[in-house]
């Protein structure tokens, strides 16, 4: 029965093992080359350890930069609009102009049509949001995602 069947395929296979010495070394030298490598590159790039940085005063914020300011933000849930609130008035003497949208479509739409000095956020959650830039603003080259 199946014992049988499966005693015989076990003889095959060491048969065809036997016959083919040279691909059965390198079915079995390869991954070991290939461990080495890996061990040896991980050796000549040592992952770099950084220390903490102490905390630094970073002085007052020149609002003077954000005359005219727009964010925009969707979706209008009560979190957003709170969150929002905090941004435009606890810290900013004059505030900035927050304008709430329906849904992203029309917050990128509102974009295309608004100064340069408009920022787009995205709640995903109440506790992770997205912005969004305008064309004009420069991206960085280090991190590049989907905006």
């Amino acid at each position: 029965g199946v014992w049988r069947q499966t005693r015989a395929l076990l003889f095959k296979n060491c048969l065809v093992k036997c016959r083919t010495k040279k691909s059965s070394v390198q079915e079995i030298l390869f991954p070991l080359f290939f461990l080495f490598w890996l061990i040896l590159m991980s050796m000549m790039h040592p992952h770099k350890k950084y220390g903490e940085v102490p905390d630094t005063h970073l002085g007052t914020l020149d609002t003077s930069l954000l005359v005219n300011f727009v964010i925009g933000y969707t979706p209008p849930t009560s979190m957003a609009r709170e969150i929002m609130k905090k941004v435009a008035f606890d810290n900013f003497e004059d505030g900035i102009i927050t304008e709430e949208y329906l849904s992203e479509e029309e917050l990128q739409e509102a974009s295309a049509f608004k100064p340069s000095n408009f920022v787009g956020v995205v709640f995903n959650d109440d506790m992770s949001y997205q912005l969004r830039f305008p064309d004009s603003v420069t991206m960085s080259s280090v991190y590049v995602e989907s905006r």
